[in-house]
């Protein structure tokens, strides 16, 4: 039997990835008091996968301190955070339909990189692994990326689009690990937790 594990992540798709290796966490997510938002603001400078090492390290810090406060038992915490990056310009989560039309535009007849960070600790233990993927994205037309906004599917996505979603028409090649553009790359969790004692 598994033994307990805390998830400190928001997104569905990082749980359903974990459900899909076998494992059930426990959500440990931000309380009202937290500025999970915050956590995320990109440093001057900041190159994108220094920018997701550090963010997904800081969600970690917060989740370990929420754990004690909220007096849970102690056991592994996973962390994981997803940037996509065009060149250094680092593609976060739309603000608003331009904001979404802009990012895609800039995906349009290119390849990118998703960058996941994992990171997993429990009682003075802390393991963390880096993924990058390429993913190549057809041209879009206007029209293309007009019904895409509207459909309000790249909201609360980096980079303002799934793999998962329809989306998935555009790309044309992939390099790396599906799992990680989705989220959390299952490869190098799996190699974590097994530091942890949690097999899969």
């Amino acid at each position: 039997m598994n033994r307990l594990l805390y998830l400190a992540s928001q997104s569905p798709r990082r749980r359903q990835l974990l459900e899909q290796i076998g494992l059930t966490p426990e959500l440990l997510l931000p309380g009202d008091d937290e500025d999970a938002e915050a956590l995320e603001a990109v440093h001057a400078g900041e190159l994108p996968e220094a920018y997701c090492a550090r963010v997904t390290a800081a969600k970690l810090d917060a989740a370990l301190a929420r754990r004690v406060a909220r007096g849970l038992p102690a056991a592994p915490i996973l962390c994981a955070d997803t940037t996509v990056a065009v060149d250094d310009l680092i593609l976060g989560k739309p603000q608003d339909d331009a904001d979404a039309a802009r990012m895609l535009g800039l995906l349009s007849g290119r390849t990118h990189r998703v960058i996941t960070a994992v990171t997993v600790a429990d009682s003075g233990l802390r393991v963390a692994a880096l993924n990058v993927s390429q993913v190549e994205f057809a041209a879009l037309s206007p029209a293309q990326v007009e019904r895409y906004v509207a459909s309000r599917e790249p909201f609360g996505k980096a980079g303002a689009y799934a793999i998962q979603s329809q989306a998935a028409a555009w790309i044309v090649n992939i390099s790396g690990s599906y799992s990680g553009i989705m989220g959390l790359p299952l490869f190098e969790t799996a190699l974590l937790l097994a530091k942890f004692g949690i097999e899969v």
